[in-house]
C-alpha cells in the first residue's frame, strides 16, 4: 500500500543516492520508521517484510568504509534501533550485522556511536543473542574506560551494566577481573557521575557473578572509602555507594562481611588520622562525609541478616552517645546513623533511645544538636504512636528546645507524607499537630516560623479540603508574623508534579498572594518568595490571577527605604527595601519564562529599565531579562533600545570602585560588566539592528575604549562567535 511505497522510496534514498546529506536524512527517517511500523503491542502483518527492507538498506551503508562521518554514525544508530526493536524477525541477519558492530567498535571514530547502539540492543526486551561478539567486545570495552573521552566512559559503563545484567553467562571470571582492574581509577570525586556508574557495575557483578569479588578489597574498596569522605558525594551517587556496600555483603566474600565493612567505614570517624581528617577542622571527616558514612552504615544495618550483629551496632551507637569521653565527631555520626536506621525500623525496644538522643540537645556543638533533631524525627517515624505525642508535649513545655523539636516534627511530616501508607498513620494526628503549629505562627524567631510554615504546607498536602480554609482565616490576622507564616506555608504546597491540592489551590491562591500588598515589608517579601516559587514550579496556578498580581509585583520594584547607620566614626547607607526589590525582580525573571503571554511587554520593560539603574545585584537580573527578551520579543527591545542602552553605557563607563566600593567585591564588579556585555552581544543578534543609529553610536563608543573592546571580544569568543561576526567592523 501507500506505507510500502513510502518505505521503498526511503530505502532507495539510503542505497541509491550519492548525496551524503540525503543518505544521512534517509537513515534518520529509517530509524524513526522502526518505531512507527512496530510500536508496542503491534501485530502488523507486513512488519517482517518491512524490517528486512530497512535492514538491507542500512546494512548496505554500514558495510561501506569510505563514508561521511555523519552517515557512518546514522547507519550504526539505525541498525542498533532496528535490532533492538525487531531482532526476533531478523534471526539470520544477526550473524551478518553483529560482526560489523565489532569492527566499528575497533574504530576510534565510530566506537562511541557503536557503544550507544549496542546499549540499545543489550537493553532490548527481545533479549538479543550477543554471544557471537561478546568474547571480543567485552575486553575491548574495558580498554575504553582508560580513555580521556568522558562521553565514551559513561556510555561504556552503561553498556557494561546492561551486558552484566543479561549476558553474564557468557562472561568469564578472567574477563571480569580485567574489567575490575580498570574501575578503581574511575571512582573519585573528580567525576561523581562516572564514579556512580562504576559502583553500579560492581553491585551488578556481586549479584550476577559473586565469584568475581575476590579482587574488590584491593582496588575498588579503597577507592570507594576515599570517595565517601568527599564533600561532593551526595544524591544519586551516594545512593549507588550505599547499594555498593550492601551488595558486597550479599556477595558472601569472607573479606567483605558486614562487620568488616562497618569497621572500614567508621574507622576515619573513630580513629582520625592526618590522611583522613580535613585540615584545620575540629571534626574527624568533612561534614558531608558524616552524612555519606552514616547513610552507608544505615543501609548495611537495615540489610543485615544477623540480628545479633545489627543489635550490636545500635547498642554501640547508644553507648557512644552516653559516654562523656566520645568526641563530637563520634556523637554526630551516631545520631545520623540512628536516624537513618530508625526511619525504616522501629527501635523502641531500646527503652532509653529518645532520652539519649534528646540529651544531645545540650551539646555545645551546633552540628551535634542539629543531628539530634534529625535523629529524633526519624526514629519517631519508626514508631509514630509512641514518639510523636512526646515530641508535641515537649514543644509546648520546653521553650529552650522548641526550635530543635520543631525541626524533628518537620522531619516526621516530610517523611510520613511521601507514601500513602504512612500518610494514613499520620492522618490521625493532623488535627493535634495543626493546632499546635498555628499557636507558633507568631513566634518572634524567624527560623522557627519558617519551620512552622514548612510543616503547615506539608500537612495541607495530606488534608487540603479542611486545612486550606483554616489557613485562609489567618490572612487577616493582626500579627504580621502570622501573615508571613501563612504565605510562606503555601510555598511548601506547590510541587512540580500534579497534586490533589492543585485545583483548590488554584481557586484560593489569589487570596494568599493578596499579601503582596500587605503593609508589612517582611510579609510582602515572603509573598514575593512564594510567588516566585509558584511561577517556577507550577505557573498554571497563577496564570488566571496575573492581572491582580502584576501591579503589586511592579510596585515592589520601585520602593526604596534608605537610611544611614552609624558604625563607629563611619556612616553607611542602608536600604531596608532592597531585599524586597531583589525578590520582585527575581519574580519578574521567572514570570518572563513561565507566564509571558499574560504580561504587557511594554509595561514589563518599563520596570526592567528601572532595574538597569539599580544596585549591582538587581542589574544582573535585568541583564538576564534582556537576554531572554531578545529571544522571545526582539521587536519590543528595539522599540525601547535607547532607554536600555543608556544604563548599559553607564555601567561600562563606571570605575570598579564606584560599582562596588568594598575592595573584595572587585570581582563582583567585573562580573557585572561581563553580564552587561553579554546583553549587548545578544542585542547585536537582533535582525536589522545595524539600521539603528543609536546602536551604531553605542558600539562606536564601546570600540573606542580598550577595556570594553577587549571585554566585547572575550564575550564573543565565549558565545562561540568570531570577532568578525559582529555586524560592525572595527573601522565602521
Amino acid at each position: 500500500g501507500e506505507g510500502m511505497d513510502e518505505m521503498e522510496f526511503t530505502e532507495k534514498a539510503v542505497v541509491s543516492t550519492q548525496s551524503t546529506g540525503v543518505i544521512s536524512e534517509a537513515l534518520l527517517v529509517s530509524e524513526q520508521l522502526v518505531f512507527v511500523i512496530r510500536p508496542p503491542n503491534s501485530n502488523n502483518p507486513q512488519v517482517g517484510e518491512l524490517s528486512t527492507a530497512i535492514f538491507n538498506a542500512t546494512l548496505y551503508r554500514l558495510k561501506e568504509a569510505d563514508l561521511d562521518q555523519e552517515v557512518k554514525e546514522r547507519a550504526i544508530t539505525c541498525m542498533g534501533h532496528l535490532l533492538g526493536n525487531m531482532a526476533d524477525l531478523l534471526h539470520s541477519q544477526l550473524q551478518i550485522a553483529l560482526p560489523l558492530f565489532l569492527d566499528r567498535l575497533r574504530n576510534e571514530i565510530t566506537r562511541l556511536t557503536t557503544v550507544k547502539a549496542l546499549s540499545v540492543i543489550a537493553k532490548s526486551p527481545l533479549n538479543v543473542d550477543l554471544q557471537l561478539i561478546m568474547g571480543d567486545a567485552f575486553p575491548l570495552l574495558g580498554t575504553f574506560l582508560r580513555k580521556t573521552n568522558r562521553a565514551l566512559k559513561l556510555s561504556t559503563l552503561e553498556l557494561l551494566d546492561n551486558i552484566l545484567n543479561k549476558y553474564s553467562g557468557c562472561i568469564t571470571v578472567g574477563m571480569v577481573n580485567e574489567l575490575i582492574d580498570e574501575l578503581p581509577r574511575l571512582i573519585s570525586e573528580s567525576d561523581t557521575h562516572v564514579s556512580q556508574l562504576a559502583l553500579m557495575i560492581v553491585s551488578r557483578l556481586s549479584e550476577t557473578m559473586p565469584q568475581s569479588m575476590e579482587k574488590i578489597p584491593e582496588g575498588v574498596l579503597p577507592a570507594a572509602l576515599t570517595l565517601i569522605r568527599s564533600p561532593l558525594l551526595q544524591g544519586s551517587a551516594l545512593s549507588s555507594m550505599s547499594n555498593f556496600f550492601c551488595s558486597l555483603v550479599k556477595s558472601g566474600n569472607p573479606r567483605l562481611t558486614f562487620v568488616e565493612l562497618v569497621q572500614h567505614l567508621t574507622n576515619p570517624v573513630y580513629n582520625p588520622s592526618p590522611a583522613t581528617q580535613p585540615a584545620n577542622s575540629p571534626l574527624s571527616v568533612h561534614k558531608q562525609a558524616f552524612y555519606s558514612t552514616s547513610s552507608c552504615v544505615s543501609a548495611l544495618v537495615l540489610n543485615c541478616a544477623s540480628t545479633t550483629e545489627y543489635q550490636n551496632v545500635i547498642t554501640k551507637l547508644l553507648d557512644n552517645l552516653q559516654s562523656s569521653e566520645m568526641s563530637c565527631s563520634v556523637q554526630l555520626f551516631a545520631l545520623l546513623t540512628l536516624g537513618g536506621v530508625g526511619k525504616h525500623r522501629d527501635l523502641s525496644e531500646h527503652k532509653n533511645l529518645q532520652a539519649v538522643i534528646m540529651s544531645s540537645f545540650n551539646s555545645s556543638t551546633e552540628e551535634v544538636k542539629s543531628a539530634a533533631s534529625y535523629a529524633l524525627g526519624n526514629v519517631s517515624v519508626g514508631n509514630l504512636n509512641l514518639y510523636l505525642p512526646i515530641i508535641l508535649t515537649e514543644i509546648q513545655t520546653n521553650p529552650k528546645r522548641q526550635y530543635l523539636l520543631l525541626h524533628s516534627l518537620k522531619e516526621i511530616i516530610t517523611s510520613m507524607s511521601e507514601k500513602e501508607e504512612s500518610i494514613q498513620l499520620l492522618q490521625h494526628y493532623v488535627p493535634d499537630v495543626w493546632s499546635l503549629l498555628t499557636r507558633y505562627m507568631e513566634t518572634e524567631e524567624e527560623g522557627s516560623r519558617k519551620i512552622v510554615a514548612a510543616c503547615l504546607g506539608k500537612l495541607m498536602l495530606i488534608d487540603h479540603e479542611i486545612l486550606i480554609p483554616e489557613l485562609l482565616a489567618y490572612i487577616s490576622s493582626p500579627s504580621s508574623e502570622a501573615r508571613s507564616t501563612v504565605v510562606t506555608a503555601i510555598k511548601y504546597t506547590v510541587r512540580e508534579e500534579p497534586q490533589p491540592i492543585d485545583n483548590m489551590l488554584r481557586t484560593h491562591i489569589g487570596q494568599f498572594l493578596s499579601l503582596l500588598k500587605d503593609q508589612d515589608l517582611n510579609v510582602r517579601r515572603m509573598a514575593l518568595v512564594t510567588l516566585n516559587s509558584t511561577a517556577h514550579n507550577k505557573p498554571a496556578l497563577i496564570r488566571d490571577h496575573m492581572e491582580e498580581i502584576l501591579p503589586n509585583l511592579y510596585k515592589e520594584t520601585t520602593i526604596k527605604l534608605k537610611r544611614e547607620v552609624e558604625m563607629g566614626p563611619y556612616k553607611y547607607p542602608v536600604d531596608d527595601a532592597l531585599d524586597n526589590r531583589k525578590a520582585a525582580f527575581e519574580c519578574m525573571y521567572t514570570v518572563l519564562q513561565s507566564c509571558m503571554d499574560r504580561v504587557n511587554i511594554f509595561q514589563f520593560l518599563d520596570h526592567v529599565e528601572m532595574g538597569l539603574k539599580d544596585v549591582p545585584d538587581i542589574k544582573m537580573l535585568t541583564y538576564l531579562m534582556v537576554l531572554r527578551l531578545v529571544h522571545i520579543n526582539p521587536n519590543a527591545i528595539l522599540l525601547k533600545l535607547e532607554s536600555i542602552l543608556e544604563p548599559l553605557r553607564d555601567t561600562f563607563q563606571s570605575k570598579l570602585k564606584d560599582i562596588c566600593p568594598i575592595g573584595q567585591e572587585v570581582e563582583k564588579a567585573q562580573e557585572l560588566k561581563r553580564s552587561a556585555m553579554r546583553a549587548v552581544v545578544a542585542i547585536n543578534k537582533i535582525p536589522d539592528i545595524e539600521k539603528m543609529p543609536v546602536f551604531i553610536d553605542f558600539m562606536k563608543k564601546l570600540r573606542a575604549n580598550k577595556e570594553t573592546d577587549l571585554l566585547l571580544e572575550q564575550e564573543l569568543q565565549a558565545n562561540q562567535a568570531s570577532y568578525d561576526d559582529m555586524v560592525f567592523s572595527m573601522d565602521h
